[in-house]
Order: structure tokens, then C-alpha cells, then sequence
């Protein structure tokens, strides 16, 4: 069926969004709101809106006339009769969704899709409600929905495979990525956000580095358009916190999806964000007041000579050039010399364990991430007797050519490795529990979320080998299970294959 007519129920910002895409798309649309003046105020800004991006040409002046042409809005719910779909933007409560659901039943015609644009709730639970429950689907957008080209697709277990083609074949109308999902906690997207956030809160908790300085390493080293706590004062803690509660709790608390104390705390005490001037941050005006500055770079004036010792052949040979071309001596000894600065190249672990590893100084001993480009924001980890000689020379080496550094303390694997690695294994996890297809997984992530690659595609380009060592090295040195490899990955990974692969049977 192809979708002429949709009625809207609930005219909020993420409601007017999808029937402005929809009137865009060439569909009638229905507004309708409970609240009195509620559609009629949110078409009078929708209007606005449309006027602004017409005066700056994004179209023509026949096509915004067009546009606000198909939109209805109707005082009573019974006037949705009629329309081939109904999209639900309301609050988030399970029991109010399928109040509506259950009214609406009763005035539209069997053959009419329901679809709930829910971000947490069980469109199966939605559906259970009903008679004709095989026409129930998640219709999942993300905020602002004309500019986030993603929506998830979500079939319940008994929607009907016609209607999730229907409603794909209108996401694309509406010039949106739709992806097709199971119905499962947090579905694609909040689902693999799970990482970056509870994992840079558990840096956090275990005093690894400052609210700004996590930021600063994943947002300039690792090429995440925000760090982790600007994003968390950004969506405001009233809204990300349940939702990290809900999902650890939908998924029996399974470790990878734990929330922090420190959040529940914040939340607690009305620090939730931007919106109320105070967060992980302060604010004056939506601006950041109290945002640490890097950390200045030693004045260092004669350098030891450098003995390196990498996992990985290449990680050494970037080093050992770049030594030499900072003019200064490479101690290429099997033992390092009694002086020598000894840098340490290695994933998931922390310097101590890699100083017991190659039987070297821990008071001479510094680490560096080599998982992120060496040319971008460069993160290094002393161990917990390292001097402060030996530190401040390393620090002062990697700042030359106006690099930023940020110095860490002792860490399971550097702040990166762990967030990235977080990332790309729970995507593996979601791709072994066929939730979606692997390139669905991919573009839905990466999309929703804007991370500098899907994270599938993260994983390959940095090398699934490196990343199980990440998590192989963490679960072994703590145990916790948060930490233990996908089996997708394993696989993967062992047989030196692409996280892309598909098994035959």
C-alpha cells in the first residue's frame, strides 16, 4: 500500500517534525493534539519555519505552498477516520500508548497502520491490547527530525511483514535512512549508544582523567563530533538516565549495560544538563563557564634517549620515526638503559602491567594510545611510580608541533581504547543477536549517533584484531564481564576476516 493520508497525534517539536517530512513527502496530513491550541500552535511555528528555509531557497515558493497545503488540523480524534496511518509522537508511557491505540481502533478500518514513534517501549506490549495487533509498528525518529536521516523500523512479533515494507517505502519518500529492527531494548541506535556514555562515566568513577580532559581525548583523539558529558548536559540527564536504567534493566542487568552511580546522583540533585545551567558542566547562556583548559606542556629542555617497546610492529615504527625526527636518541638496546625513557605502546593495559610484561622500570616507564591517529590528539598514561621527570619529558616530546596531549592517569587500557572498543563490540553483540542486518547496524549507528564511522565499519578500520586484544586485556586484568569479547568479534577477528562477514548457514 502505498501511504496518501497519516494522521499525527501529539504536536509536539518531535511530532511537527515528522508530519513536516511526511506534507514534504507528498502525504495529507491530520493534526491532532489532547491539549487545546496544541496543533494549531505547532503548525503556526511549523509555518515559520517552512517561510525561513524558503527565504533561504531550499524551495520554491509553489512547494511551500504545497506543503502547508496538506496539512488538516482536527478538533476531535474521531475525524482520523480514514487515513491509511496514524503516528503516535506522545509521552513515553506504555499504558497511555495503548489507551490511544485502543481508542483509536475503534475509528479507524482494520487495514489502517498504528504506528508508535516510541524510543524505549515494546511494540509488541503496545500491540497486546489490541485486536488487530498484526498492524502495529515502532516508527522511531531521532530529534531534529527533518535533519536526522535515520528511522527505525520496528516490527513487534506479530506485525505484519507488509506493513514494515509499507512504512520502509515511506521513510524513503520521506528522504530518510529507514532501517528495519527487532523489537528489543533500545532497538538499533539507543541500544549501541549504551557504550560511548556508561564507559566514559566509568573512566570517570575510577578518577582516569577530568570531565574535560575524557572529553577532549574522545572529541580530538578519537573523532566523536562531542565528548561524552558535553552530549549527556546536552540531552539532560532526566532524559538519558532512565534510559540507561530501562535498558540494563530490560536486559536482566547484563553488565555491559550498567549505569553510573555518579548520574543517578546528578539526577538527583536537578544537575541534568544545558537546560537548567548546570550539568557535568556550568553554563551562562547555553555557553560552558568552567571548561578546564589542556594541560600545559612542560618546559623541557634536554631530553634522555627513548627505548620503545610496542604489541604491534607498526605502532613501534611510528614511534622510533618520530623520535628521530624530533632530533633526539633511540635506545635500541634489548634492555633499556639505566636513564632512558621508556615508552610503552600497548592496548588494554595499564602501564604497570605492561612495565611487569617487558620486566622494565615502572619509574621510567610511560605509555602512549597508538589506536588513534598518532597525527591527531595524542593521550599518554605513566604508571603509578613513573617520576615526574620522565613524565614531563614525554609530555613535552609528543606536544611538539602543537599537538595536543593529555596526560592520564593509570587506566585499564587508555580512554579511547576502552570507548571505541566498547562501541564496536556491543554493535558485534547486536549483529550476532540479528537484530539487524550488520550494514543496517552500520548506517543506523552511525547516523543516529554521528560517529565519525559506523561501528562495524570503526571496527575494521582500526583492525577487529585490536580490538578483541583491547577486551581480551581488560577482562583478563579485571574480571568484569562488561568487558568480555562478542563472539561475532572473536570469530571475526581470529580468522582475520572482516566484521562485515556473514557465515554461509
Amino acid at each position: 500500500m502505498t501511504i496518501q493520508t497519516m494522521a499525527l497525534i501529539g504536536t509536539g517539536v518531535m511530532g511537527m517534525g515528522i508530519a513536516q517530512i511526511a506534507a514534504q513527502a507528498g502525504v495529507e496530513v491530520r493534526l491532532f493534539d489532547v491539549k487545546d491550541g496544541a496543533a494549531a500552535q505547532g503548525l503556526k511555528q511549523l509555518k515559520a519555519t517552512l517561510e525561513k528555509l524558503h527565504a533561504k531557497g531550499k524551495f520554491t515558493e509553489q512547494q511551500l505552498a504545497d506543503t502547508l497545503d496538506r496539512f488538516v488540523i482536527v478538533e476531535r480524534i474521531e475525524d482520523v477516520a480514514g487515513v491509511d496511518l496514524v503516528v503516535e509522537a506522545i509521552i513515553e508511557n506504555l499504558a497511555i500508548k495503548q489507551s490511544l491505540f485502543t481508542q483509536l481502533e475503534s475509528i479507524v478500518a482494520p487495514t489502517t497502520i498504528l504506528a508508535s514513534n516510541t524510543s524505549s517501549l515494546s511494540v509488541t506490549a503496545i500491540a497486546s491490547v489490541l485486536e488487530y495487533r498484526e498492524r502495529v509498528v515502532g516508527f522511531h525518529f531521532f530529534n531534529p527530525v527533518p535533519l536526522m536521516k535515520i528511522v527505525e523500523v520496528i516490527a513487534g512479533l506479530v506485525t505484519a511483514e507488509s506493513v514494515v515494507i509499507d512504512m520502509l517505502e515511506l521513510a524513503n519518500r520521506m528522504g530518510h535512512f529507514g532501517v528495519r529492527t527487532k523489537d528489543t531494548p533500545g532497538f538499533i541506535v539507543n541500544h549501541a549508544g549504551r557504550a560511548y556514555g556508561t564507559e566514559a562515566l566509568k573512566a570517570l568513577a575510577e578518577g582516569v582523567a577530568s570531565v574535560s580532559e575524557i572529553d577532549r581525548i574522545l572529541r580530538d583523539g578519537a573523532g566523536f563530533r562531542m565528548g561524552p558529558f558535553e552530549l549527556f548536559d546536552l540531552t539532560a540527564l532526566d532524559v538519558s538516565h532512565p534510559v540507561m536504567e530501562s535498558i540494563f534493566n530490560q536486559y536482566y542487568q547484563e553488565d555491559r549495560y550498567r549505569p553510573s552511580a555518579l548520574t543517578r546522583q546528578m539526577l538527583a540533585g536537578n544537575k541534568v544538563g544545558r537546560k537548567v545551567g548546570e550539568g557535568f558542566y556550568t553554563y551562562e547562556n547555553a555557553v560552558k563557564t568552567n571548561e578546564v583548559a589542556p594541560q600545559p606542556v612542560p618546559h623541557v629542555t634536554a631530553f634522555n634517549s627513548v627505548w620503545i617497546k610496542a604489541d604491534r610492529p607498526q605502532d613501534a615504527e611510528v614511534l622510533a620515526n618520530y623520535i628521530v625526527e624530533q632530533g633526539l636518541r633511540r635506545d635500541s638496546a634489548a634492555v633499556p638503559a639505566a636513564d632512558s625513557l621508556i615508552l610503552l605502546a600497548t592496548y588494554g593495559e595499564d602501564t604497570t602491567t605492561a612495565a611487569l610484561r617487558f620486566s622494565v622500570d615502572a619509574a621510567r616507564a610511560v605509555s602512549m594510545d597508538m589506536l588513534t591517529d598518532f597525527n591527531k590528539h595524542r593521550t599518554l598514561m605513566p604508571s603509578i611510580l613513573t617520576s615526574q621527570h620522565y613524565i614531563d619529558q614525554a609530555h613535552a616530546l609528543f606536544a611538539k608541533q602543537d599537538h595536543g596531549v593529555s596526560v592520564i592517569a593509570e587506566s585499564i587500557g587508555f580512554i579511547a581504547q576502552r570507548v571505541v572498543a566498547m562501541v564496536v563490540n556491543l554493535a558485534c553483540d547486536i549483529a550476532q543477536q540479528q537484530i539487524a542486518t550488520v550494514a543496517d547496524i552500520d548506517q543506523a549507528v552511525k547516523l543516529g549517533l554521528g560517529y565519525p564511522h559506523g561501528p562495524i565499519s570503526w571496527g575494521d578500520v582500526l583492525g577487529a584484531d585490536r580490538i578483541l586484544l583491547i577486551l581480551e586485556n581488560i577482562y583478563k586484568n579485571t574480571g568484569d564481564q562488561r568487558y568480555r569479547p562478542s563472539p561475532w568479534l572473536q570469530r571475526r577477528a581470529r580468522l582475520k576476516r572482516s566484521l562485515f562477514h556473514i557465515a554461509s548457514i
